[in-house]
């Protein structure tokens, strides 16, 4: 009786090993099944890269998600949309604020009747040119930042998908006039924007922004010197890093283009909220600003109270040139030997 006993109870045991142990062999051995241990951080760990094999030369392509691209999206999505918010609707606000306590720069003096030319044609070509340029390039920029949560519920999805197909190739092909354009406002007034010690003097004065002071200038301001500077480097950098994701892998790895994207897309929400400060001084904040690009002269009343040193050269150089024309016919009408 009891060896019957022993004999059941060893084939009970040796059936129980035989199902636990298939079972305990599929556990993983790396993971540990304790509370403690098993946390979402360290499961995440295990997914944080997804590779498979690919039969194509690009090798990189074998990569279908990886932890940057994650941190470049929470970026994108998140991170970026607050910066350019606050860039761009604080100068806004800053913007109104300052015009309803200060209004509109006036012309104390009074229009004079008499012209002076400002800028050539060649000048406000180019310039025009970029400032075009730029409009489209930020309207459309904006929208891959923006659009999705804002524009798309308005309009809905065929309207928007429409959209963001012209501004994507409105902002691929005007990158190209807009860059020359850069680079021709650096080379035609690099001269005239090379800061100076008046440049310091008018800017501890307010620059007649503040207040109703009127310090000396030349041909640009320390404020359009700035803004000057803002235009080649800001739109220099925004053009390099804009063509390194025009022309991906071309030197550039993955975490390249995404630096490159977040170097892009910084500097192009700092540029626009900029541009917005120059636009309001060019229009609506100064009287008698916006005819030295609209038409390519300013009144001499303004040319005195806000580029003394600029009207000071022009009549210097006239005056001359007014002298060498007189010698020239006096001595064309001289008497005949």
């Amino acid at each position: 009786m009891m060896q019957g006993r022993y004999i059941a109870g060893a084939l009970a045991l040796a059936f129980v090993i035989a199902i636990a142990a298939p079972v305990s062999a599929q556990q993983p051995s790396s993971v540990n099944p304790t509370a403690s241990a098993v946390q979402e951080r360290q499961l995440l760990q295990e997914l944080n890269r997804i590779q498979g094999r690919v039969s194509i030369p690009d090798t990189k392509s074998d990569v279908l998600e990886q932890p940057a691209g994650r941190e470049w999206r929470q970026w994108h999505q998140v991170t970026l949309r607050w910066i350019g918010a606050i860039a761009i609707l604080g100068m806004l606000a800053l913007l109104v604020v300052f015009y309803l306590v200060r209004g509109q720069v006036k012309l104390e003096s009074g229009f004079s009747g008499r012209k002076i030319v400002r800028f050539s044609a060649v000048e406000r070509f180019v310039h025009w040119l970029t400032a075009t340029c730029f409009v489209v390039l930020a309207v459309s920029g904006l929208n891959v930042t923006f659009g999705k949560a804002l524009l798309l519920p308005l309009i809905g999805p065929s309207a928007f998908s429409t959209w963001s197909e012209l501004a994507k190739y409105s902002h691929n092909f005007l990158s190209f006039p807009f860059t020359i354009g850069v680079v021709l406002i650096f080379l035609m007034w690099l001269g005239s924007n090379i800061p100076n010690r008046t440049d310091v003097e008018w800017v501890k004065r307010g620059g007649g922004i503040i207040g109703h002071d009127h310090p000396p200038a030349g041909h640009f301001n320390a404020g359009q010197k700035m803004i000057y500077w803002i235009v080649v480097l800001g739109g220099g950098a925004s053009a390099v890093t804009g063509y390194l994701l025009l022309f991906p892998f071309y030197g550039t790895g993955i975490a390249d283009m995404q630096l490159a994207q977040v170097i892009h897309s910084v500097v192009a929400v700092l540029f626009i909220a900029a541009m917005l400060g120059h636009i309001y001084i060019g229009t609506v904040g100064m009287q008698g600003a916006f005819e030295a690009m609209g038409e390519g002269t300013v009144d001499v009343n303004w040319a005195k109270e806000h580029h003394s040193l600029w009207l000071d050269q022009e009549r210097a150089r006239a005056g001359a040139a007014g002298a060498a024309d007189a010698q020239r016919r006096a001595t064309a009408a001289g008497p005949a030997e």
